[in-house]
């Protein structure tokens, strides 16, 4: 995936909005939080950043291609970074899709009520 594909998938999703930050990171965010960055760290290829739940940051953590997120994961958050080019598109975007849900889900009820998620 490339960073106008991964800016593409994340503008599809419902309720998001975009900014440029830390140092040129393609940041996305649902109801004002984070829930995928695009680039941040210094890495040949496009790398790419999500929350995930306990059990997938378990299990991605040692799959080739993908890590516990720079200083996200030292802080004891849950999030993995994809950093190596793997042909495999639809596990990332299946990723960014719970990331957004995951984060979707931490908004007040009334926020998600009033952006038309999870309802």
């Amino acid at each position: 995936m490339t960073y106008q594909e991964f800016n593409e998938f994340c503008a599809s999703l419902p309720a998001t909005t975009f900014v440029e930050q830390w140092r040129g990171a393609k940041v996305w965010k649902v109801g004002g939080k984070v829930f995928a960055v695009g680039g941040w760290e210094k890495c040949e290829e496009p790398a790419f950043t999500f929350k995930v739940s306990e059990l997938h940051f378990h299990l991605l953590q040692d799959e080739d291609g993908y890590r516990p997120a720079p200083y996200l994961a030292s802080r004891g958050m849950k999030w993995i970074q994809k950093y190596r080019y793997l042909d495999d598109d639809d596990g990332l975007i299946y990723y960014l899709q719970e990331s957004h849900r995951i984060v979707s889900l931490g908004l007040t009820k009334k926020l998600q009520k009033e952006l038309g998620l999870n309802q």
